[in-house]
């Protein structure tokens, strides 16, 4: 007698690579309406070149390893990676520079450790530390807000395509012109000369909670973010997490003394807090895996994004911090895996050697 045979998997997946993709990049959507609207039309210069760049290092990784580039392309990995890239960018960078953090996130940090699913640090923030250490000048000039009560020159389309091919502004503009500090720098350089916080939030660059312009980019980033939530294209314990690690020590030190620590909205509402805790942290390949590893991964995020600010070198810290964790998923993992039901819970590698 013949019997049907079919062959695993027998059910067939939900969703796809793909699909999750196609998600995050249509969440990302409008934090880059925003980030066009108040800072011009840098940025999608800034993802054109990344996603040019991605794209193409991956297309030749794939050809080098012997493997088929179009399921590589198709699955918009290196699409999301790009995107990320470019706004983790000021809108006023230098092709190369672009280009440069474009390849070592998909050459470097995702494919010299196989590719996807088995990259240990994210690619965006790996590409963002390497361009930040090597092109510090072109990674400060972020330009102000388009607001009218701000002292600012905004480049029209054209100059901004100009200086991103060549690198220089045209004649008759200069940096002192058009780039400010961010307020992240504001606060930092502020309190480091002295000043109260009441001083520096009298700037014309900042905002109700944090700076003008990426407030709003804040908001639309938290749309997009609770978008992914109920699509259930992330869960909630990494954003959960890099709140609780960041607002926890912020909220504290506000309320010993807010005139030397800035308020946790600020926190909150500037720089790629929320990017970050909904977009970047999350990467499923390079975060932790168990629901309490999660927390814990997000929590630590969260602890150094306001150790750097307050304490370290940069401004912001939020690819520091997710790149410090990522090294450290392995023993989180490690250490918070659920325990089997009805297996013996074996805690350190001696007892699993000397278990029979």
């Amino acid at each position: 007698m013949d019997f049907e045979r079919r062959e695993a998997p027998y059910v067939r997946a939900g969703t796809s690579v793909a699909a999750m993709m196609h998600k995050v990049l249509l969440a990302l959507a409008p934090a880059a309406a925003a980030h066009v609207w108040y800072f011009g039309p840098g940025l999608l210069f800034n993802i054109l070149v990344a996603v040019v760049f991605c794209t193409g290092a991956e297309a030749a990784v794939q050809r080098l390893r012997g493997r088929e580039a179009r399921a590589a392309l198709g699955d918009y990995s290196a699409v999301v990676t790009a995107v990320l890239l470019a706004l983790a960018l000021p809108s006023l960078t230098p092709w190369w520079v672009t280009a440069s953090g474009s390849l070592v996130a998909i050459v470097v940090a995702k494919h010299l450790y196989g590719g996807l699913g088995y990259n240990v640090f994210n690619p965006a923030m790996a590409g963002y530390v390497a361009i930040l250490i090597a092109f510090p000048r072109e990674m400060a000039l972020w330009p102000a807000p388009s607001m009218g009560d701000i002292d600012y020159v905004r480049p029209n389309v054209l100059q901004t395509l100009w200086y991103t091919l060549s690198g220089q502004l045209p004649a008759d503009l200069g940096f002192d012109a058009i780039s400010r500090a961010t307020p992240l720098d504001l606060m930092k350089t502020g309190l480091a000369d002295m000043r109260t916080v009441a001083e520096i939030r009298a700037e014309p660059l900042m905002g109700d909670f944090g700076g003008r312009g990426w407030e709003w980019i804040g908001n639309f980033v938290a749309i997009g973010g609770f978008y992914l939530l109920v699509t259930r294209v992330i869960r909630w314990h990494i954003p959960v997490g890099v709140g609780i690690g960041l607002l926890g020590p912020a909220t504290v030190l506000y309320l010993l003394d807010p005139g030397s620590h800035a308020s946790p909205g600020f926190h909150l509402f500037t720089g790629a807090t929320l990017l970050c805790a909904f977009f970047i942290a999350t990467d499923p390949v390079s975060a932790a895996t168990s629901t309490t590893g999660r927390l814990v991964y997000g929590i630590g995020i969260g602890i150094l994004i306001y150790a750097i600010r307050h304490w370290g070198a940069y401004a912001d810290g939020v690819a520091f911090a997710v790149l410090f964790m990522n090294m450290l998923v392995p023993l989180i993992d490690r250490y918070t895996i659920p325990h089997i039901v009805g297996h013996e819970k074996r805690s350190t590698p001696e007892s699993n050697e000397a278990a029979p």
